[in-house]
Formats: structure tokens, C-alpha cells, sequence
């Protein structure tokens, strides 16, 4: 996936979990911050961001954070753009040749963020994106998700119902040593991974090259899940 209008700024504050303060070309400015997480671990004032401009001259916030430098890593921060990557994966035929791809499809009381068939099956397939890394190992997730564990639940139903379930974790970021569910933060997720597993649900993650205005899903990860 590809973004217009990308332009590098400095990170300077973010009042709440909406907008952030950013100096760009001298001036200060605000933008929207596409991801409702903490992180705090990226988001340090002095940081190299980059952020996309928008066409829309009657926003209040003129710009949308995009990406962020975290040493020698670039991790791209979009909440959006884990899905938008993973339908061009799929549809490359990456996971399988699927004939139906269909994205945000209803199943019990839930919405996955994909659909898929086969001639011979028919899977469900939901996405999370992960930006938060320790030491190389990438970590979800970063703050307490009652959806994620409620998501994992219903594609373990799924499963019972003879569909294929996948989860597919997008690490927005590249050359990571391995995934780990975030034990510290959720045990109650990294417990329902592990039911997840036992079940049939095919945990996949993998790692992405990202740019300032690209981000394409790459190699695969391992996943070492925790007891």
C-alpha cells in the first residue's frame, strides 16, 4: 500500500489519544494520530515522524500521522493500513489462491475483516496490527483489548462450525526476531491464543517493509506463545 503527500516532521506532544503536536518546516502544527494505542515507546518528543498531508482544507487537523524512527527502525503507526496491507497480500495469492475475498463480513456478534473461499473451503480471517517492539520481539498487544479476546473466542466457534479461521498479526515494522503475545500487559489474550491454537485457529505473523509512504507485508515471523 502506498500514501500521497508524506512529509517528515519532529514529534512534540500529544494531549490525548487523537492528535499530536508536530514541528514541521519550522511551524507547529497538529495531526491526527491514526492509532488509539499508548505508544508511548515511539511517540518521545525530539522523535522523526512522518506525517501525510490532507487535501481536505477544511480539517481541523491538517496532517495524519503516519510513521515514526525508533532507533534504526521504522514502524509505521497507521491502525488502518495493517488491513489495506493484508488485502493486497491476499489477493497476490500470498496465503492462498482464494476465489472470494471479502472484507468486513458479519459472523455470530462479531465482524471479521475477512471472508475468504476456496473451491473447498470457506475461511474467516481477522488482522491485528502490531507496533510495539522490545529488543527485537514484537509484542501484542500494547494495551488491554476486551474485542481482541472476543474476536479469538468467536473464531475458535468458527472452527467448531467446520470453517477455517485464521489470525493473521501484521507487525508494522521489518527484521524482528519473533512474536509474542503480550503476557505482562493481557495474560487473559495470551491464554486465549492458546485456546485458539489448540482449537485449529492458524495464528500467522509476519513483518512488513515499510517507507515512509509504503508498507508491504514481507517475511514471515515466528510465534512463541507463552503458558
Amino acid at each position: 500500500m502506498k500514501y500521497e503527500n508524506i512529509e517528515e516532521a519532529i514529534f512534540l506532544r500529544r494531549p490525548n489519544r487523537f492528535v499530536a503536536y508536530i514541528a514541521l518546516k519550522g511551524q507547529e502544527s497538529i495531526c491526527h494520530v491514526k492509532n488509539t494505542g499508548r505508544c508511548r515507546e515511539l511517540l518521545i518528543p525530539g522523535t522523526t515522524v512522518y506525517v501525510q498531508r490532507s487535501n481536505n482544507l477544511a480539517r481541523k487537523t491538517p496532517y495524519d500521522l503516519i510513521a515514526v524512527r525508533k532507533g534504526p527502525r521504522l514502524i509505521n503507526m497507521d491502525s488502518q493500513a495493517p488491513n489495506k496491507a493484508a488485502l493486497e497480500w491476499l489477493a497476490a495469492g500470498k496465503l492462498q489462491n482464494f476465489t472470494l475475498i471479502k472484507p468486513e463480513t458479519t459472523y455470530g456478534n462479531s465482524r471479521f475483516d475477512f471472508y475468504l473461499e476456496t473451491k473447498r473451503t470457506k475461511s474467516f480471517l481477522e488482522v491485528k496490527g502490531v507496533t510495539l517492539e522490545e529488543d527485537g520481539v514484537v509484542l501484542f498487544p500494547d494495551a488491554p483489548t476486551e474485542r481482541g479476546i472476543k474476536h479469538i473466542h468467536e473464531l475458535i466457534a468458527c472452527r467448531k462450525e467446520g470453517y477455517k479461521a485464521y489470525l493473521l498479526f501484521v507487525i508494522q515494522m521489518e527484521g524482528v526476531k519473533y512474536f509474542s503475545p503480550n503476557s505482562q500487559t493481557q495474560p487473559e489474550f495470551a491464554t486465549a491464543l492458546l485456546e485458539a491454537q489448540a482449537a485449529g485457529v492458524k495464528l500467522l505473523a509476519y513483518d512488513c517493509h515499510i517507507t515512509p509512504d509504503t508498507m508491504i507485508i514481507l517475511n514471515k515471523v515466528k510465534i512463541i506463545l507463552k503458558p
